[in-house]
């Protein structure tokens, strides 16, 4: 996430009301996850006479953002009112006009936002709005925070043109993969709980794409899909990095791709594999290699070029040990169960000697159903 904004020239006046409804608006853009990418979730409340007269939030499909929703629905009731908004208006051309100027026609008098946009082509909405005489003001610290780590993806790909990388693992408390009847291939035994495996889908449909090796696949034969049940704009992209073009054309993820399947790989195009795997509607991609693996960043920067904000990494031990050594990952989400596989199995990583010592900025904890769950965050930009 990016460092809270901090406006020396502003007095802070929000207040307890104030608070309430910037929570309001940061209610609504959770309602965009999965719709609104690849712009930032929104939401946006006017309030006069501390009634709410007007309420909206983005959808990509919609274009409109939710400042704009929020002042059609409110009409003449929004001159001389409040604007509570979970990020600061924008103020350039894209596919719709500055909302700035929006906000500025309608004659609202004040509009107060949770946290600022750190785009490049987007920032500059407080001070157009102070210059036409509207109170603009930011929102506190705490209330600051939760809307930083609401777009924390987009805020990453905004500033750095990739996605934000997430690894998710679901681990034993002595730090395996996999339990001992797993790797015989017996009956499956999952190691994580059902909560945590419904979390999990829920990451899912909060990614624009799930990322995974080659190895993976070979072993599980997985469909990677969002199981979620929750709408989205965009499927889901299931990207494989094969260095050498290992995949069958009759894996559950080729039988049940719907142009949302990439393959990362350094093999020739031309092989008959790689024909047959393309006449299936497998997108190839070329990457560069080294020591018989992709380039990771030459991997995530293609992503970001393809308007990918969020990544979920799904993997197993040699995709998770390069990942973290490249430092393409953000932040782990890792849920622990209470077992011990008791010897190793399949341990988290591979490659120790190659992942950086990295303390976490800031972490959380989590219950699932009798599982834990760590989250942190890596890196910042």
């Amino acid at each position: 996430m990016p460092k809270p904004t901090s406006i020396p020239f502003l007095i802070e006046t929000v207040n307890d009301h104030d608070i309430r409804f910037l929570q309001h608006a940061l209610a609504l853009a959770r309602r965009g996850v999965g719709l609104a990418s690849p712009n930032p979730m929104v939401g946006c409340v006017i309030v006069r006479e501390g009634e709410i007269v007007g309420e909206g939030f983005h959808q990509y499909e919609w274009r409109d953002h939710a400042e704009i929703v929020a002042l059609k629905s409110a009409g003449e009731k929004a001159r001389g009112a409040t604007m509570y908004v979970s990020l600061e208006p924008c103020n350039h051309t894209g596919r719709t006009g500055p909302c700035t100027e929006a906000i500025i026609k309608a004659g609202l008098a004040r509009v107060v936002f949770a946290t600022r946009d750190v785009s490049a082509k987007a920032k500059g909405g407080m001070e157009r709005l102070l210059a036409a005489g509207i109170t603009a003001e930011l929102g506190p610290h705490d209330i600051e925070l939760d809307a930083m780590e609401l777009n924390e993806t987009f805020f990453h790909w905004a500033v750095t043109g990739k996605p934000f990388v997430t690894l998710k693992s679901a681990l034993t408390l002595d730090g395996q993969l996999a339990l001992p009847s797993q790797t015989k291939r017996k009956r499956r035994e999952w190691i994580s709980s059902e909560e945590s495996r419904a979390e999990v889908q829920r990451l899912r449909h909060a990614s624009d794409a799930l990322l995974t090796g080659i190895g993976t696949i070979l072993a599980d034969d997985p469909f990677l899909t969002d199981r979620s049940g929750l709408p989205r704009r965009r499927k889901l992209l299931r990207v494989i990095l094969d260095t050498h073009l290992r995949l069958s054309p009759d894996a559950r993820i080729v039988k049940t791709l719907d142009d949302d399947l990439i393959v990362f790989t350094a093999a020739s195009p031309k092989s008959p594999l790689a024909r047959k795997l393309q006449n299936s509607g497998v997108e190839l991609v070329s990457a560069p290699s080294k020591g018989g693996r992709l380039n990771l960043q030459s991997v995530i920067k293609e992503l970001g070029r393809r308007e990918i904000l969020s990544v979920l990494l799904e993997a197993g031990p040699s995709l998770n040990g390069a990942a973290l050594a490249a430092k393409i990952v953000s932040k782990l989400f890792l849920f622990y169960a209470p077992k011990l596989a008791g010897r190793q199995t399949v341990p988290f990583v591979r490659g120790l000697g190659k992942v950086p010592s990295v303390r976490a900025l800031h972490y959380r904890e989590q219950d699932f159903g009798g599982d834990f769950a760590l989250e942190a965050w890596l890196q910042n930009y």
